[in-house]
């Protein structure tokens, strides 16, 4: 399905070379600021044309269909389109017979009976983080107490910065691809956030996180060094009342609920699986291995774009937890 959450529920539609993308928020509380200008920072961090990313650029404009009354949300569905206009589907045509290694051009096609939209990716594409990025931006909004930050830490293995365009040169030279690393901190985070079992904040996070394009694993605190370590150095000791740990080895979240603490928590990112490196996959037209290289308009990497996505993802989730706390006990 194509619907997230409980009480703040988000559900993104479109296909990357349709008529256009968007989103319908149901249980935006009423009452809330809201304009096309408050979309605009979070949607130029996503934007292509920066080194390493696609030469596709679009306008991205938001069209605010409803939801919006005098500048304001009404409670009713908030419902925000953007179109499509600069679109290539000619470069698409030869993955109907050679589906591309590492995408969903197959498994689409077997699921849907091959009437999927293949073009662009369709309903697939990283383009659907759009969406994403515009609920975030409202989702921001019902946690405007929250500090929520991501970046960048890791473009394929490499931590210093300095490096990082050479390495994307390089990539393009070999039309080859990198892969990346976000780390996400949500801050001012209210504490007994989640359940302590199926919809632990973890889950949702790691839910949420995953509808991103291109994810391959998400870790929190101390993630999967925990597994090196001993109790003593990863416990996590109360140093004050209201629950402040020495250290957060949990990324701030104990027995699936949030505990006031930062929570913490790192994305990878696999390398873009189009590239232009000549590579092997089946040929269903000949009925044998075929070489494909990939043509189109693609990033180098991908995740360069990811953090303010993280951000949007972490954002519903915890607008989400956050409305549903409000009814867990008799005020």
């Amino acid at each position: 399905m194509n619907t997230f959450g409980q009480k703040f529920r988000v559900s993104i539609f479109g296909e990357s070379h349709g008529q256009g993308i968007g989103v319908v928020m149901d249980g935006v509380p009423a009452g809330i600021t809201l304009s096309v200008q408050d979309f605009t920072e979070d949607i130029l961090r996503r934007k292509s044309g920066a080194k390493g990313t696609t030469p596709r650029i679009e306008d991205d404009k938001p069209e605010i269909l409803s939801g919006i009354f005098g500048g304001k949300t009404t409670g009713a569905p908030l419902a925000i389109l953007f179109r499509n206009h600069n679109t290539k589907s000619s470069d698409y045509e030869i993955f109907k017979e050679m589906p591309r290694p590492g995408h969903a051009d197959f498994v689409a096609g077997v699921k849907w009976h091959n009437f999927n939209d293949p073009r662009g990716g369709g309903h697939f594409s990283g383009r659907l983080t759009l969406p994403l990025v515009a609920a975030g931006v409202v989702a921001k909004k019902i946690t405007d107490e929250f500090v929520i930050t991501a970046k960048l830490v890791e473009l394929g293995g490499e931590t210093d910065r300095e490096k990082w365009p050479e390495m994307i040169d390089e990539a393009v030279r070999e039309g080859d691809s990198w892969g990346g690393i976000v780390e996400c901190s949500a801050e001012c985070v209210a504490q007994g956030l989640g359940e302590p079992f199926f919809d632990s904040a973890e889950s949702l996070l790691s839910h949420a996180v995953f509808s991103i394009p291109g994810v391959r694993g998400i870790e929190f605190g101390d993630g999967f060094a925990a597994a090196r370590m001993k109790g003593s150095e990863h416990n996590d000791p109360l140093v004050s009342e209201t629950g402040e740990t020495g250290k957060n080895g949990a990324g701030g979240v104990n027995g699936g609920l949030t505990n006031g603490n930062p929570i913490v928590f790192r994305v990878a990112f696999k390398p873009t699986s189009s590239i232009r490196k000549a590579q092997q996959t089946y040929d269903f037209s000949t009925g044998s291995m075929g070489c494909i290289e990939i043509p189109g308009r693609h990033d180098v990497c991908f995740a360069l774009r990811t953090p303010v996505v993280v951000e949007a993802v972490t954002a519903i989730v915890l607008a989400d937890l956050s409305l549903r706390s409000s009814g867990d006990t008799v005020k």
